[in-house]
């Protein structure tokens, strides 16, 4: 498997992706998603929260949700929870923010 590494910038914030050329996808980190949307500075506390609360509600979001190994802020690699697109435009409707909402479009 072939993958691509970047990092993207969406309002000043880092958003790590990996794509799968195998798989034809993106995958994006899903805290640096949560943390521009939701403005928090716990993003993995939110995450794990919402995590919590989909598994829960009985979603199987929080069962397809994947992980790799991505570049953390210290430089090393990380297991990092990542999303396909799909997967993560389901997500953010889960995020009960109006502004989580709003940045999307």
């Amino acid at each position: 498997m072939k993958k691509e590494t970047a990092i993207n910038l969406f309002e000043e914030k880092q958003v790590r992706s990996v794509w799968d050329a195998e798989q034809e996808k993106w995958y994006i980190s899903i805290v640096d998603v949560i943390e521009i949307l939701t403005g928090t500075d716990r993003p993995r506390k939110y995450w794990s929260d919402l995590k919590a609360k989909l598994k829960k509600e009985g979603s199987e979001l929080s069962e397809k949700i994947g992980q790799l190994k991505m570049t953390a802020e210290d430089g090393k690699l990380r297991i990092t929870d990542v999303a396909d697109t799909e997967q993560l435009f389901r997500l953010i409707q889960s995020i009960p923010s109006p502004q989580a909402a709003l940045r999307l479009f």
